[in-house]
């Protein structure tokens, strides 16, 4: 494991020695037995993955049109006008799991009929609470898809795909799954722990939610602290082609290392006082998105989603109250880490 900020930094940059062509193999745990085709533009190095980054990217950069943006915060807004007219909200599966799905097909230009069914998916679109792998269901629903979109043809996401090209020549269907694969993967239960992880903070530390109250032009800042606090992907793998030695650690060719990305947001030498929500911290060169050429193709997603989910709660609620909590664990064999929560139900108190 690699950990602190700056040689995380440094090797996310180098794909020649910390290599992402490893299909299967990126995602920590290993997804091998749970799906079948290759995530792109995951789990390919440059130049190659720059040319497939290049075709999904305008989809990605639609959460930056005024249109998206406007459509997200009516969402966010409908949802918290909702919770706030209950005793009490699930937040992980009654909140975040539709405001996740809904923002996703307003991203990618697709029915709402759709993100109902994404909604019954939970939180991960690969395993079951109990390790179930649900990945096969998961690519019988892309194909459907993917056959619809070219029989008939429209502007959303997996249609656009079937009429995409790379370097001159057709995307195969192997490779349309790798796009839909890393589209409901990528962005599905960091957004989800996102949510849930800011509701709970602001539940449990009722100053700083006075604190955004006060002057929503603190969002900004703040969203990034939670994004860094949170650090809803763990860590991420590369692999090492060749033989090499970091730090003195020697690491055999073919085999895993792990860009740490939660340990380096909590370096103290980058982020003074780290495990303290510092909503005012500034600057804040978090990696909670990653670095270098994988950057994350979601990061504008993401953002949206949380700036506007803290200007519904300052603009609509008065305060947040826990009634029970239970917090989501990631379990290794030598640490545990907690990450957000496998469930929190609340009560929004209105503003008057």
């Amino acid at each position: 494991m690699i950990l602190r900020h700056e040689d995380v930094r440094r090797a996310a940059k180098d794909w020649q020695t910390f290599s992402s062509d490893a299909p299967l193999r990126i995602p920590i745990p290993s997804e091998e037995n749970v799906r079948t085709v290759r995530q792109l533009p995951l789990e390919i190095d440059p130049p190659e993955h720059g040319d497939y980054r290049a075709v999904a990217e305008p989809f990605f950069d639609r959460a930056k049109l005024p249109e998206v943006i406007a459509a997200v915060e009516a969402l966010v807004q409908g949802l918290v006008a909702d919770a706030c007219h209950r005793e009490a909200v699930e937040i992980v599966r009654e909140f975040a799991i539709p405001l996740q799905s809904r923002a996703l097909a307003c991203l990618l230009n697709m029915p709402e009929s759709e993100a109902e069914i994404w909604i019954g998916w939970g939180t991960h679109v690969f395993r079951e609470g109990d390790g179930t792998s649900k990945g096969a269901a998961l690519e019988v629903y892309l194909n459907r898809l993917y056959d619809q979109g070219e029989a008939e043809p429209d502007d959303s996401f997996f249609s656009a795909l079937t009429r995409a090209t790379f370097r001159g020549r057709p995307l195969t269907r192997e490779e349309m799954l790798g796009y839909g694969s890393i589209m409901f993967a990528g962005g599905r239960d960091t957004v989800i722990n996102s949510i849930s992880g800011v509701i709970g903070h602001l539940a449990s530390n009722p100053a700083d939610f006075e604190h955004l109250q006060h002057d929503t032009r603190r969002i900004v800042i703040a969203s990034e602290e939670f994004f860094r606090a949170i650090s809803p992907v763990t860590h991420i793998g590369r692999v090492c082609p060749a033989k090499t030695e970091f730090h003195g650690v020697k690491v055999e060719p073919g085999a895993l290392v792990s860009l740490c990305f939660a340990s380096a947001n909590h370096d103290e030498t980058v982020f003074p006082a780290p495990e303290q929500v510092r909503l005012d911290r500034k600057p804040n060169p978090h990696v909670a998105f990653g670095f270098g050429p994988h950057l994350c193709l979601g990061a504008a997603h993401a953002r949206l989603i949380v700036r506007s989910l803290l200007k519904s709660l300052c603009e609509q609620v008065a305060e947040i109250t826990i009634i029970a909590a239970e917090e989501k664990v990631e379990r290794e064999e030598r640490y545990n880490r907690s990450l957000a929560f496998e469930s929190l139900t609340v009560q929004f108190t209105a503003r008057r």
